[in-house]
């Protein structure tokens, strides 16, 4: 019998992806385990899951870094006791530079159908702002491999959600996030399978 997936989950704000994650494991639902936690931002209040759920946690605040490579480094120190085997962005932000080593073991998801809709700055609110602004008809999520460009690697799964008449970036947001919280876990249970194979 192959071990949990070794997770470290890198987060900036609030936390409902990892709270959602840590949910699924609890269920059973998701054989995988969260063995570290990284916080990018003093505010990121999502901590607080990590916590509760005794995952330990480390704060490595971009803004003290001088650029990615060097924020990069420090993440994979702090990693490295915990020995994860994916690196896990949830709602985490910023440009992540790892050592060559995380090369197709680190995936994030996107609050969008991309390509469109994705690249530097294009989180939250804003990409459900410019969908709207597009006039689409649908929107949804991607969960993909990270590489050296912004929401760009090879996509593993999408989840579509109706734009509806009359929405707002938050209204779309929230049913963008419902599909979000199906999409990670199932997407996370397919690299499962394909390492038991």
């Amino acid at each position: 019998m192959t071990a949990p997936l070794r997770l470290a989950v890198l987060i900036s704000g609030s936390g409902r992806t990892l709270q959602n994650l840590i949910a699924e494991i609890a269920a059973g639902t998701l054989d995988a385990r969260i063995v570290a936690v990284v916080a990018s931002k003093p505010e990121a209040t999502g901590r607080t899951f990590a916590l509760a759920a005794r995952i330990p946690v480390a704060e490595i605040h971009r803004a003290d870094f001088p650029g990615p490579k060097a924020y990069g480094r420090a993440v994979d120190a702090a990693l490295a006791p915990h020995a994860p085997d994916l690196i896990v962005l949830a709602g985490f932000i910023h440009y992540l530079a790892l050592p060559d080593r995380w090369r197709g073991h680190v995936v994030n998801i996107h609050p969008a159908l991309l390509p469109r809709f994705g690249g530097r700055g294009m989180y939250g609110d804003r990409v459900h702002a410019a969908v709207l602004a597009a006039g689409e008809s649908e929107s949804g999520c991607t969960v993909h491999r990270v590489d050296d460009v912004y929401d760009h690697g090879a996509i593993l799964l999408q989840k579509r959600v109706p734009v509806l008449p009359g929405d707002t970036p938050a209204t779309l947001g929230a049913r963008v996030f419902e599909a979000e919280k199906q999409a990670y876990p199932e997407a996370l249970r397919r690299l499962i399978s394909e390492r038991t194979r």
